[in-house]
């Protein structure tokens, strides 16, 4: 009998259900538009050379907490054992789900603030579509992205009410979507709310254009980089690559005439790295990061199998270049930029198993890719 290894690449599930009913209204900035933060250098350089920073998604649950700690643990001695202050991250970036299945304020302590109450460094975040959503069967009422807000779009940096005994402060980021402005680094959060595919309305996708040309008026200096909770390429069996997330991107890169360097996603649990050749010579990769801690895996559909298409020209020149499906992992970013060259390499790392009682076993490497900006 012969075996033959299936060639996974991106898929869209055919007849996809349609929930923008799910859809929730945004709640108002807490920041001035266009909701950039600067985020202060500490060094005594203003001018660094390095910029290192964790990215994660997906890390909330409650069947199997353990997993989430092992992440943020493994991510914490990470920042502890650098080797020098140019290796610190500077920051965890999450891309959403920090909860689930619903935003409620109940369930930040348990499913996000004792799990990262051991990671040294400061958390900036994205909302996911179980941080957005309102749980209906609530016994007390709340607003969309109520609790989020709290413990992210705060106006200065406050003791969390719904986190008893935790040191970690509110975060001040100015909006629900928002613009990171770093030394080394535009990066562009996006907020693509609850529908299984995603949303995002005229209004962001406004700014969003703003910001992509804003961005590339410093592109020399900084890398541009855009986040977002759902994601535009998947091979997965469970939700598949997003038709609303590809388009909003093609239309909002055409209409600004500028592309980002490199895009972040969550949403399907799991680790996929793909690349998208375009006509204009340029490779923009696209890497979802969604394997956080919620205990289930997200496995990749067989393209054959009938539920699934990929003959589609939103998926061409798109292709999966590496992928992990049965573990659950975290990324490292680092940029480094010198007078000879300048770089995005990107390390993801996993658990080395299912055990899930051994908080200290060190997450191992499983790929590393690098973008390279030099020169332009």
């Amino acid at each position: 009998m012969i075996s033959t290894k299936i060639l996974y690449k991106a898929v869209f599930k055919k007849n996809p259900v349609d929930d923008s009913h799910t859809f929730q209204p945004l709640p108002s900035p807490t920041g001035s538009y266009p909701y950039r933060l600067n985020l202060e250098v500490k060094s005594d350089n203003p001018r660094p050379q390095a910029m290192v920073f964790h990215m994660v998604g997906d890390t909330g649950g409650f069947k199997q907490p353990d997993l989430q700690k092992q992440i943020a643990s493994q991510m914490a001695q990470q920042y502890l054992q650098a080797a020098c202050p140019e290796e610190r991250p500077a920051f965890l970036y999450h891309l959403g789900d920090l909860v689930y299945h619903y935003g409620e304020a109940d369930q930040y302590e348990d499913q996000f603030l004792k799990p990262y109450e051991s990671y040294p460094g400061p958390i900036y975040a994205i909302a996911g579509n179980h941080d957005t959503d309102v749980n209906p069967n609530s016994s007390e009422h709340y607003e969309p992205l109520e609790a989020f807000y709290t413990a992210f779009c705060n106006t200065c940096p406050a003791t969390l009410h719904f986190g008893s005994g935790i040191s970690r402060k509110s975060q001040v980021q100015p909006n629900v979507y928002w613009t990171m402005e770093s030394p080394l680094a535009t990066i562009i959060g996006l907020h693509t709310n609850v529908p299984k595919f995603g949303c995002i309305k005229k209004e962001q996708q406004d700014w969003f254009i703003k910001e992509l040309k804003h961005a590339a008026k410093y592109s020399s200096e900084k890398a541009i980089i855009v986040c977002m909770h759902h994601a535009p390429y998947s091979a997965d069996v469970n939700h598949g690559s997003s038709m609303p997330m590809v388009e909003f991107l093609e239309t909002s890169f055409e209409a600004a005439g500028v592309k980002p360097d490199l895009i972040f996603s969550g949403h399907v649990h799991n680790y996929q790295r793909f690349t998208k050749q375009y006509p204009d010579g340029k490779t923009l990769p696209f890497v979802v990061a969604g394997a956080g801690g919620f205990d289930e895996l997200h496995a990749l559909a067989d393209p054959e199998e009938p539920d699934y298409q990929t003959e589609n020209e939103l998926l061409e020149q798109v292709v999966l270049e590496n992928y992990c499906d049965n573990k659950h992992g975290f990324l490292r970013i680092a940029i480094e930029k010198t007078p000879f060259k300048f770089t995005i390499k990107g390390e993801y790392y996993t658990l080395s198993g299912k055990n899930t009682e051994n908080n200290d076993h060190e997450a191992r490497l499983f790929d590393e890719f690098i973008v390279d900006l030099t020169g332009r």
